[in-house]
């Protein structure tokens, strides 16, 4: 992996950041993983689902991936997710 590679996927550690997955409900048990891009954004990827996220910030990325997450959710309980269109 070149450098410019690694630059564009930094992982950051949770602990590192104020950010805690666990204040979320979609997110309690989750395994949250975080790395910034190229271009300094947050994603943050829900190992369990599939589902990421990102934000301009460690808070905001992992507050955007629980509500995808809890989005995901509904929608794979058969919910009809009408709520959030």
């Amino acid at each position: 992996m070149s450098s410019e590679d690694s630059a564009e996927h930094e992982p950051v550690d949770l602990e590192d950041v104020d950010a805690d997955p666990s204040a979320y409900d979609a997110l309690e048990d989750a395994e949250v993983a975080m790395r910034v891009n190229e271009h300094g954004l947050y994603i943050v990827d829900d190992e369990e689902t599939g589902v990421s996220s990102q934000g301009g910030t460690p808070e905001e990325a992992v507050a955007n991936l629980a509500e995808a997450v809890a989005s995901h959710e509904q929608a794979m309980s058969g919910g009809s997710g009408d709520d959030w269109l």
